[in-house]
């Protein structure tokens, strides 16, 4: 028995020793960790519930030539507050939990009043620090929450946490969207990627804290680095323009239910490019700006071509406009392969200026074939150095690459050399034949076309982009009067007729390309696909804008480029014409001693009950309410003045009433020296307008 005790009792020792030896060795342990390793466990706890996140920065906003937004940053808000008591009194919550959640019902609407109170009770039960109230809330909403109870304490007693999120809108949505750009699958297109380093701004840090529940909170203001936002892009695109080009080209398309087109409008001078609108028809019928082919797409251009091959022959000296040309029956053969004309007959003799002017693919095929069958490469260089091989190095991403094959070619033949001078085995976008086309407008120099003509930052102008010339002169002074009289007569004589006007000339060229499929054949089961297009200048005589307008595969009988592309160009030049091709300042002046009145800017009602008595002709009555009158002999012809909201409008020409009336509108002070009508404002019109700004007027 005494034996058996004593074994029991050296069981408890040892086991009582083995438990001493292991209690002592986690005391060491934990001393260890503490003293030796303890910077190294709290630096990782540290790193593992805290971390810097990213504050964005406001990005930039995209602008019209007008300052009018065409992209902006919507700021959005998610709404969070801390429920835990150590924040939000307990006796204050449960006097005003009622009023928080019917205040909230009433603003979102979502949830009924005990909806509310019930989730809100529910998480101060779980002492939820991070209790999500709403995404996506709007500026005003998020103002008016902060004056709810509970909340209107604030973060530190009342628990409300901001959390402020970017969202990208397009104030006038699909207007140049394809250009104008957007980003998705973290990829930028238009000029949201060409621009995304000046638009993007640098990002700010928040220190944020992890909870129990593995969400994210912020930790303290005085931990953020503040965001420096990105800076704003102010395009060429001009509103009013864009949207008539768009409708214009829209208006056709559903006419025809074409598969896609383009128009794009450009500043002959500067390059500006001031409406540019590309449109594909959806699987609903509806027309969408889903791809930029403008820019993107490179394919045969047709007859547009002619003129590069008319110049290329000229210069070389070729042929004279008044040269006679037989073009037969209109039916060529070149090798094995037979080339006709539109009209079925043929032309028979003609001038080359009117082979031009009704696009004679036999008589021009002849001339640039017998020209040059011998040494095809002195054409090939000629349209090199006319630049039609190069790029042009625009800052929008995707641009089509031109082809101009040669000799080398592995696709060059036989009949390649008549073929190319009417615009097939070459290859170029319609912005790259608009460039060419301008710069025949632009007497022989080729301009670069520009999308952003100035970058600034809050405000102030922090960069400016010039007008680039590509080439200084594309071809002889000789040539190139030849050539705008060729272009002209086109629209009066030949193939553009039907867009004729007495009200001002338009020069240009009609285009019908039959377009390949992938094999490079041109007949298809369903038929042969075509591509109109028109590219020209107006006012011929004064060029101010070029144009291009390209429309792909049109539906039915009617496919020309002179039935359905031209209409479209007239469309949008004659309200270009009427609304923004301005008489130069000395006409004006003129004007205003004709026996007729002129005004500069004016109400149009007050205009209405002046010219009653005279006996007078009203031209061009426009929907603004302020306009400008021009007195021309018996004519009175009207042109709209738009003013912009948030920029500061230009009152010069105005009486002193109207001015006065016009800017106080606007949300200016207004100072004035003299009497008459306005000759000078301190502030230069499309300035943005800044609270409690004063402008100075001067009248003479």
């Amino acid at each position: 028995m005494e034996k058996t005790k004593k074994e029991i009792l050296w069981r408890i020792y040892i086991l009582y020793f083995l438990t001493a030896i292991f209690a002592i060795a986690i005391f060491l342990k934990v001393i260890y960790i503490q003293v030796v390793e303890g910077e190294k466990w709290r630096e990782l706890a540290v790193s593992t519930s805290m971390r810097y996140f990213n504050i964005e920065a406001i990005r930039g906003d995209i602008c019209a030539d007008d300052g009018r937004l065409l992209a902006t940053s919507i700021p959005m808000y998610e709404i969070r507050v801390d429920l835990s008591s150590n924040v939000i009194d307990s006796d204050i919550f449960s006097r005003k939990v009622d009023s928080l959640a019917l205040c909230l019902s009433n603003l979102f609407k979502d949830r009924s009043q005990q909806e509310y109170k019930n989730s809100l009770l529910q998480a101060r039960r779980q002492q939820d620090r991070y209790y999500l109230v709403k995404r996506n809330v709007s500026y005003t909403q998020m103002n008016l929450l902060k004056q709810f109870p509970i909340f209107n304490r604030g973060r530190y007693k009342g628990g409300l946490l901001i959390i402020e999120h970017k969202r990208r809108e397009m104030p006038f949505k699909s207007l140049a969207s394809r250009t104008i750009g957007y980003e998705r699958g973290g990829a930028y297109v238009g000029l949201e990627g060409a621009y995304r380093e000046q638009l993007e701004g640098v990002h700010g840090k928040r220190l944020m804290q992890r909870t129990s529940g593995g969400l994210w909170m912020p930790v303290s203001s005085e931990n953020e680095i503040e965001p420096k936002n990105g800076r704003d892009i102010i395009t060429t695109i001009n509103i009013n323009i864009q949207d008539v080009a768009e409708n214009a080209l829209k208006d056709q398309l559903n006419r025809y239910e074409a598969q896609h087109g383009t128009v794009v409008v450009m500043e002959v001078a500067t390059g500006h490019i001031k409406a540019i609108s590309n449109l594909t028809r959806t699987e609903s019928g509806r027309y969408e700006e889903t791809f930029n082919y403008a820019i993107g797409e490179s394919t045969e251009p047709g007859s547009t071509f002619k003129l590069a091959s008319m110049i290329a022959a000229l210069e070389d000296n070729l042929v004279n406009p008044e040269d006679i040309i037989n073009t037969g029956d209109g039916k060529i053969t070149y090798s094995d392969r037979v080339m006709t004309d539109t009209r079925k007959e043929g032309f028979g003799k003609i001038t080359v200026k009117h082979a031009f002017e009704v696009s004679s693919n036999v008589a021009m095929s002849q001339i640039i074939n017998n020209g040059y069958k011998n040494d095809p490469m002195k054409f090939i260089n000629k349209l090199r150095a006319m630049g039609l091989d190069k790029p042009l190095g625009i800052e929008i991403y995707g641009e089509g690459a031109p082809v101009i094959n040669d000799v080398k070619s592995p696709n060059w033949s036989a009949v390649s050399l008549p073929w190319m001078a009417i615009g097939y085995e070459v290859s170029l976008t319609p912005l790259q034949i608009l460039t060419f086309y301008n710069a025949i407008a632009n007497d022989g120099k080729m301009v670069k076309p520009i999308f952003v003509k100035e970058i600034r930052q809050t405000g102030k102008s922090i960069n400016r982009f010039e007008t680039t010339v590509i080439t200084r002169q594309i071809c002889s002074a000789k040539t190139l009067k030849i050539v705008k009289e060729m272009l002209e007569g086109v629209v009066e004589n030949g193939t553009a007729q039907i867009i004729n006007t007495p009200l001002y000339k338009i020069a240009g060229k009609t285009g019908t390309a039959q377009v390949a499929d992938r094999s490079g054949g041109y007949k298809r089961q369903q038929g042969v696909v075509y591509r109109a297009s028109f590219a020209g200048y107006f006012p011929a005589d004064s060029p101010m804008y070029s144009m291009i307008v390209v429309v792909h595969n049109p539906k039915g009988w009617i496919y020309t480029g002179s039935q359905i592309a031209a209409p479209v160009f007239k469309k949008i030049s004659d309200r270009i014409y009427a609304t923004h091709i301005n008489m130069p300042e000395k006409e004006q002046e003129e004007n205003i001693l004709a026996w007729l009145p002129s005004f500069r800017m004016a109400n149009i009602e007050d205009l209405k009950e002046i010219y009653s008595h005279f006996d007078c002709k009203l031209v061009g009555m426009p929907q603004n309410q302020w306009v400008q009158s021009i007195a021309n002999n018996d004519t009175i012809v009207f042109r709209e003045r738009e003013f912009v909201s948030n920029l500061v409008p230009n009152v010069v020409g105005m009486g002193l009433r109207d001015a006065l009336f016009v800017l106080e509108n606007a949300g200016l002070r207004v100072r004035f020296n003299g009497k008459g009508i306005v000759r000078k404002q301190s502030i230069s019109p499309g300035i943005k307008i800044s609270e409690g700004s004063e402008i100075l007027i001067e009248l003479s």
